[in-house]
């Protein structure tokens, strides 16, 4: 497996409307913190959103971002995404359909890609609050591009609005915190 020999620190955007996404969440974010090379270092609070971009009702979303330390490069992280969801019940139908799980690259350090597989940073992050908001609450200040994406959300408006924090079952870990080792199932359920 292709590895880089610095840690980058990337974010990772989850969302889920179909399957119990509290359950959706708790899965995924074992299997990212069991990804070879690669820390769960923190994850935000969830989020409640109206679904993005579709026309067709369905029902609310679940949104987070985990921030990830890795040494996999981008490609091969953004396959070992596409298994995750595949393993648990992702279906790409067609655009903006519900889903059990999407995951996301939204940031990958500081690169900036575009190729046809993947473009970094994610090119409709500065559109989605329910992406800006978790990213900001568990980014460094440090982040080079923080800035930028704080003035996006402000020219978001009202949609912004529409993001709503959730409080998180007790126990769970969709909160602000160092993650070191993969998560047990009783700490997710």
């Amino acid at each position: 497996m292709l590895t880089h020999s610095t840690r980058v620190d990337t974010y990772i955007g989850l969302g889920s409307n179909l399957a119990h996404p509290h359950r959706q969440f708790a899965a995924a974010l074992r299997s990212l913190a069991a990804l070879p090379d690669t820390s769960l270092v923190s994850v935000s609070s969830m989020y409640r959103t109206r679904p993005w971009g579709v026309l067709k009702r369905q029902p609310m979303y679940l949104n987070a971002v985990a921030r990830l330390s890795t040494l996999l490069p981008p490609k091969t992280l953004l396959t070992a995404l596409h298994g995750i969801e595949r393993a648990q019940g992702r279906k790409r139908r067609y655009r903006f359909a519900p889903r059990t799980l999407d995951l996301d690259i939204l940031l990958y350090g500081e690169m900036r890609l575009n190729r046809t597989y993947l473009t970094l940073p994610h090119p409709r992050l500065p559109l989605r609050a329910f992406a800006l908001i978790p990213l900001l609450e568990i980014a460094p200040d440090t982040l080079p591009c923080r800035r930028r994406y704080e003035k996006a959300l402000q020219t978001l408006g009202a949609a912004r609005h529409e993001v709503r924090q959730i409080p998180s079952p007790a126990g769970n870990p969709l909160v602000q915190e160092k993650i070191s080792n993969p998560l047990r199932s009783s700490q997710l359920s």
